[in-house]
């Protein structure tokens, strides 16, 4: 065994004669400890609240999306459908047109995104799980579906036909507008449900059938803002986005998930990001408790390391010693501690000890990532440490008694 190796553990399992130092050293042992399950609480209940977050908007995002390059909107022509039917990956797609519109109910108006969509809809996405009121809306019909916001700010019944629902989108064109009549096309619709998913979403969206929405903006049967595509499970993502892209061609851009909450994604990774960041911090400042008891312990072995030099031990091998000694330290300290935030999350999970509202416990998940992020941390971190206490021994040190 490593003579260096040997010696640490006999100095990290044994007690000093001084209790202020051992004290001291477990003070920094706990200190790491406590740390370590910290950063593995906070990860891991981050990575479950981002879980819970992105839930939502993926009840409505599809596996793919087509989204026009240029323009609005483009033309599917039969062969594109031809070919996107004949790729095995894809187990459905829907067409979609979707554009920025005025909706008015009395006196109350609103500008909310009309997203027209075709029958394939509800088996490409889970949109039926978050109807809260209603139905969903039938195809060939003047209905609409709208966000619990949307609903709650123009006052919107269920399937109130004394209450007219008007959907207006400017005309394209130039010219002066001489009245507001020719300025918009309109058309009137009934609410037949509401759908709850989260506080944007709800606020921004309102479902229609797709030709209602191509009627109201004078689009041809073939003519989509975009296309969402739902997968086979276990198809290759890159592949296929490829495979439509060729059939689709530069008409379209193709967007995955993330890509289409690129926005959300990016703000939850940088909190992520930035919650590690301040945790590490706070890990630093613990480890100099390391630093300051490996030092005390260097001061109270004064003697030992006399004898040790003396015998033939070099200055290199006895710094060792104590490089080793704080690094054990820490890399236990660092497992004793992710073993206990395993252990809080799996009871939080089980027993739900921290709750976010009565009904909703805080969400938590367990990340395999989290284990080497939090296990490297602490491991790195003290053996800087420990190499930054080791150093304080010097020749003159060993060589006095």
């Amino acid at each position: 065994m490593n003579f260096s190796l040997y010696i640490a553990k006999r100095y990290l399992r044994s007690k000093s004669s001084n209790n202020a130092i051992n004290f001291i050293t477990i003070i920094a042992a706990i200190g790491v400890v406590l740390g370590a399950a910290s950063l593995f609480i906070v990860l891991s209940g981050f990575a479950g609240l981002k879980d819970y977050t992105l839930e939502f908007s993926n009840v409505v995002d599809p596996d793919l999306k087509a989204e026009t390059a240029l323009g609005k909107s483009f033309i599917l022509t039969d062969d594109d459908t031809q070919k996107l039917k004949a790729l095995n990956e894809v187990a459905l797609y829907s067409k979609i047109v979707e554009e920025r519109v005025v909706i008015a109910s009395e006196d109350k108006n609103d500008i909310v995104t009309l997203k027209g969509v075709d029958e394939s809809f509800e088996s490409v996405t889970s949109i039926d799980s978050v109807i809260v009121q209603g139905n969903w809306i039938s195809q060939n019909a003047p209905e609409i579906v709208a966000g619990w916001g949307v609903s709650s700010n123009l006052s919107l019944g269920i399937l109130d036909y004394t209450k007219t629902i008007n959907i207006y989108v400017p005309k394209p064109g130039k010219g002066q507008i001489t009245s507001t009549k020719n300025a918009f096309n309109s058309v009137k619709a009934v609410n037949v449900g509401v759908f709850d998913i989260n506080e944007k979403i709800n606020d921004t969206y309102v479902y229609a059938p797709i030709d209602l929405a191509q009627q109201l903006l004078n689009y041809s049967p073939n003519q989509v803002t975009g296309l969402e595509f739902r997968l086979v499970e276990g198809a290759d993502i890159d592949d296929v986005r490829g495979k439509i892209q060729n059939i689709l061609g530069d008409r379209v851009i193709i967007k995955n998930r993330s890509q289409l909450n690129d926005a959300l994604y990016k703000m939850l990774n940088t909190e992520n990001l930035a919650v590690y960041l301040i945790f590490t911090l706070v890990l630093i400042i613990a480890l100099f408790n390391v630093i300051g008891s490996i030092i005390m312990m260097i001061l109270d072995k004064k003697k030992t390391l006399n004898t040790l030099f003396n015998l033939g031990a070099t200055l290199k091998e006895i710094r060792r010693i104590f490089f080793f000694q704080g690094s054990l330290m820490t890399v236990l300290g660092g497992v004793f501690g992710i073993a206990i935030g395993v252990l809080i999350i799996v009871l939080q999970k089980s027993f739900a000890l921290v709750m976010i509202t009565p009904a909703l416990p805080y969400p938590v998940t367990i990340k395999p990532e989290n284990f080497v992020i939090v296990f490297l941390t602490i491991s790195v971190l003290g053996i800087l440490a420990s190499k930054i206490a080791s150093m304080r021994i010097t020749k003159t040190l060993v060589e006095t008694h």
